[in-house]
């Protein structure tokens, strides 16, 4: 089963956890904090894989979560950090944000690795929070959580050359022709359901050509199949247009070649403004008048007649596909500004005044710092307290009208304000 776009659901690992612990042995009364830190969770790693050709894997395994970090443990212990989990697409699988639907890499080079989450950092145990003044805290950090996301796959097949063309005008036989590709060949629309790929040999040179499920009129609005895979011609340099020149099945040529065009452009992208070379297929049941109409009708571009069957002049189109490429710049990967997520500021915090009088805090300084608190241990929330009055935040508050006996809200837990 050939699938090109798929939907999945990614998380990195949480962190582990800070270890609150104190040394003991016999004879040593006070040995001091000893907890060591929790482990960084797993990352999300994404490698694309030329041994994969579909996406059909992700059709029904769609959760994608890296192991968490290990909590620390006493004598200094650090946990163990989470393994990365690497997931394996096709070359050329463009990863997308589902909520934003931009781009978060382009799986375009083979081997190529993109982390796309990072896992939670870990938290820090209560040796790390010793001081001159808090000789034994009774207190660790909390591993920092992570956020599931869904991402969309698109595969986008990698090719020098579309096919494109009407159903049952040749394509298939072309590509099995020029190419040591065997796509299934049959006289009905739709044979091929999934683009086919193959490789042109010519001297010292060879290309990837593709053939594209044929389009029909109103593909670019979801008729037919060819709406499901335009997105392979993206990556093409060059495109050769096929024509059942024999109109065989009662349908004009010329029409075809503007329909096809029509929908080339409406899809948008860059699509419409790729060169075309132009094949007159069946010409040895053709018509000559037919020929000889569609040359007047269509000027300026290279048109080479071919047979499939008798392979007829597909000689001289592997050749006039050679010299255009030739002039093509060389094929690259997508540009764009890359999507990144979870990116938040461990400074930033934003103070909210809600209807009832009372404050809200967040932002990522107050996640980072909130993780260390613990509201029943004197030191942990005397900690805290130090780092909202050294970040400014206390004093905006009182700014913002904060009085004694209001109730201020962190994440899940308040207090009540004190001058």
């Amino acid at each position: 089963m050939f699938v090109d776009k798929v939907k999945i659901f990614i998380k990195a690992g949480n962190g582990g956890n800070g270890c609150t612990s104190f040394y003991t042995e016999k004879y040593v009364a006070n040995g001091g904090p000893d907890g060591g830190d929790g482990g960084k969770g797993g990352d999300i790693i994404f490698r694309a894989d030329d041994r994969k050709n579909s996406l059909a894997d992700f059709k029904f395994a769609q959760h994608f979560r890296a192991p968490d970090g290990e909590n620390g443990s006493p004598k200094y212990c650090n946990g163990k950090q989470g393994e990365p989990l690497v997931v394996s697409v096709p070359r050329g699988t463009v990863i997308r944000d589902e909520e934003s639907g931009r781009i978060v890499a382009d799986m375009y080079e083979e081997g190529q690795t993109v982390t796309v989450l990072t896992g939670g950092q870990g938290g820090k145990g209560n040796a790390r929070f010793k001081s001159s003044r808090r000789q034994a805290p009774h207190f660790s950090q909390k591993g920092q959580l992570t956020e599931e996301h869904s991402v969309i796959l698109e595969l986008m097949t990698i090719a020098d050359v579309g096919l494109v063309g009407y159903p049952n005008v040749g394509k298939s036989t072309l590509l099995s022709v020029i190419t040591n590709a065997k796509p299934k060949i049959a006289d009905y629309h739709f044979t091929t359901l999934s683009p086919n790929l193959g490789v042109v040999s010519y001297y010292d040179r060879s290309f990837v050509v593709a053939d594209i499920p044929g389009l029909i009129e109103g593909a670019s609005e979801g008729v037919g199949l060819g709406h499901d895979f335009l997105r392979h011609i993206d990556r093409t340099r060059l495109i050769v247009h096929v024509i059942d020149i024999s109109g065989y099945e009662g349908r004009d040529p010329y029409e075809d070649y503007k329909k096809i065009n029509k929908e080339l452009r409406s899809y948008g992208g860059n699509i419409s403004s790729l060169p075309q070379i132009i094949a007159l297929n069946k010409c040895d049941i053709a018509p000559l008048e037919n020929i000889e109409n569609f040359r007047k009708k269509v000027r300026g571009k290279r048109i080479v007649e071919i047979s499939g069957l008798t392979h007829k002049g597909t000689d001289e189109l592997v050749k006039a596909i050679v010299q255009k490429l030739d002039t093509l710049p060389p094929p690259a990967p997508i540009e764009y500004e890359p999507f990144e997520f979870g990116v938040i500021g461990t400074r930033d915090y934003t103070i909210e005044r809600y209807d009832d009088g009372s404050f809200g805090l967040s932002g990522g300084f107050i996640d980072e710092i909130a993780r260390g608190v613990v509201l029943d241990d004197y030191d942990s929330f005397n900690y805290f307290q130090k780092a909202l009055k050294e970040k400014g935040i206390i004093k905006e508050l009182r700014n913002r009208g904060a009085k004694d006996g209001d109730i201020v809200r962190i994440l899940d837990f308040e207090f009540e304000f004190v001058e």
